[in-house]
């Protein structure tokens, strides 16, 4: 599929997610808050003020929620919880107990305060699942992969690359350079790339003594 369609797939999706939470949090709100809103009356609240109690109730359900997604995996998101499951709680209960004061006399009490409490319910989760569809999707920064240092071009194929191979100091240069040679079977020239030294010192280490002699005369 084409990157780009699906780029615009997803966010057809997230827009029409958004736009039905939105939809059902506004008719959760408007339920609870109406229910709210009447038992506040109930309770001797003015009938000008009443519609403030919901207000505060409700509100806090979804500020809270809104923080508790904000604040996720930080040590000061226990506030915005605590907020939110007593917001939640009292929401739930208050409109649980308007149902059964409001309700018929032939409709069970259990029943009326179980449909009342799921606006409540479904408002605490929509608003939840809303802030979580209108976050930035986080950008990936994973580091791309190091290449993998490749050996000298005429080293052998088992010849541990340059890069990765500890030099040793230089008494032990001529020991190496015998094993390398003998065990790996790396050429001179590999060999003096690897220690750091000209291709002719490692020829002088391998040359039959009688010659490595006439050499050093010569240069004296």
């Amino acid at each position: 599929m084409n990157p780009v369609a699906r780029t615009r797939g997803g966010r057809v999706a997230v827009v029409t997610a958004v736009a039905g939470t939105v939809f059902i949090a506004a008719g959760a709100f408007w339920l609870s808050f109406t229910a709210l809103a009447d038992l506040a009356r109930r309770s001797g609240v003015d009938a000008g003020q009443a519609w403030a109690w919901p207000l505060i109730v409700d509100g806090i359900i979804v500020v809270a929620t809104v923080a508790v997604v904000a604040l996720a995996g930080q040590r000061g998101a226990w506030y915005p919880w605590g907020l939110l499951a007593a917001g939640a709680l009292v929401s739930v209960t208050a409109n649980a107990i308007h149902a059964v004061v409001a309700a018929d006399a032939d409709v069970p009490s259990v029943l009326a305060a179980s449909v009342a409490a799921v606006p409540p319910l479904v408002l605490l989760a929509i608003t939840h699942l809303t802030v979580i569809l209108t976050r930035p999707v986080p950008t990936s920064t994973e580091p791309a992969p190091a290449e993998e240092p490749t050996p000298a071009p005429d080293a052998a194929p088992n010849a541990v690359p340059v890069s990765l191979a500890v030099v040793p100091v230089r008494p032990a240069g001529r020991e190496l350079a015998a094993r390398l040679r003998e065990e790996e079977g790396w050429s001179n020239k590999a060999i003096a790339r690897h220690l750091g030294v000209h291709p002719s010192t490692v020829g002088r280490w391998f040359a039959p003594p009688a010659l490595t002699t006439a050499d050093e005369e010569e240069t004296r």
